[in-house]
């Protein structure tokens, strides 16, 4: 960390990739509006726009932070001789993997928190989706099939939650204020205020054990990839609901698809995938009581660079003041 002294002001470069959605591309202009609320701190930098890495080795020889996803990481200690801090705004950083281009010195953070408000929002509406059995009913409206398909409340029941980051505490919230019962899996099993129990990974099959939904809110690591095989999900109770919101290689969607066909399990909502987009000829798209979202449950359009931008100048006061940053990666763990 760096304690806070008086200098020149710190060179911030931003790079945008113009194949993401336009809320994801952080402009002048939305900088500027981020820069108005925070006046004191944005007169500590200088700041330059790229796009898709152009003119990146140029931006580099004089830049402390760097803000953006993807980017040439070769020789990145030798291009960027002045980096202090890498800021990318995503949560997920598996498309960085492995850190070994990283510099020791260079502090590495993730927009975690931006994706919170929304992915809370989009879990409550899938288990919701699942406990009316809604996946069962538009199938049998593309059928022209009148079929009554009567539900008990949601409240009561109990979700298997993996994954207690930002989205998977909000979205555990989201939960319990509906009268769910929230059983949390992560790392590390200490108490958790957000959920009714907690387990660790070595728990997994006893935190599933007729649990009525699943929500994965895991980030993809070598620890949570194939997390959720066919081994977990027959610990489910018979017709219970899936939700992936974290990554798709954490759930074995074959074994999925298998258990969704017989019946085994009611339905899932699902919103990521190894390969995306999804291709055309992915059996996914028919499968039975499964609905595929295009990786969208988490952001919300209007405020995604704002909260984005909102926790990176709280990261750079904490920078200039020596203190402990947010969402500092760890290397070792992969987020």
């Amino acid at each position: 960390m760096m304690a806070d002294r008086e200098g020149p002001p710190m060179h911030l470069h931003i790079d945008s990739l113009r194949s993401k959605p336009p809320h994801m591309h952080l402009t002048p202009a939305v900088y500027e509006a981020a820069a108005r609320r925070h006046p004191a701190l944005a007169a500590r930098l200088t700041v330059t726009f790229g796009w898709d890495s152009e003119d990146f080795a140029q931006h580099m020889r004089t830049a402390d932070i760097l803000f953006a996803q993807r980017f040439p990481k070769e020789n990145l200690s030798a291009a960027a001789p002045a980096l202090k801090w890498l800021n990318v705004p995503s949560a997920g950083i598996e498309y960085l993997m492995p850190l070994d281009w990283l510099s020791p010195g260079v502090i590495l953070t993730n927009n975690s928190g931006t994706h919170a408000p929304k992915a809370a929002e989009s879990v409550t509406m899938a288990v919701l989706m699942l406990n009316a059995r809604l996946p069962e009913i538009i199938a049998r409206q593309r059928e022209a099939k009148w079929e009554q398909i009567f539900t008990p409340l949601a409240a009561g029941k109990t979700v298997a939650l993996v994954g207690l980051g930002n989205m998977g505490r909000a979205s555990a919230r989201a939960l319990r204020a509906l009268g769910l019962r929230v059983r949390g899996v992560r790392r590390y099993p200490a108490p958790d205020d957000d959920v009714d129990e907690i387990f660790g990974r070595d728990a997994l099959h006893e935190a599933l054990r007729d649990a009525d939904f699943l929500v994965v809110a895991a980030p993809l690591t070598a620890e949570t990839r194939g997390m959720i095989g066919g081994a977990e999900l027959d610990c489910l109770k018979p017709g219970a609901g899936v939700v992936n919101i974290g990554r798709g290689p954490i759930v074995d969607y074959d074994a999925l698809r298998q258990r969704l066909a017989s019946g085994r399990l009611g339905g899932a909502v699902l919103d990521v995938f190894a390969e995306e987009p999804l291709p055309p000829e992915s059996p996914l798209w028919t499968t039975r009581n499964l609905i595929a979202m295009p990786h969208v449950s988490s952001d919300d359009p209007a405020q995604y660079l704002p909260r984005a931008l909102d926790i990176f100048f709280d990261n750079l006061q904490r920078m200039l003041n020596g203190e402990e940053m947010r969402n500092v990666i760890d290397p070792a763990l992969g987020y």
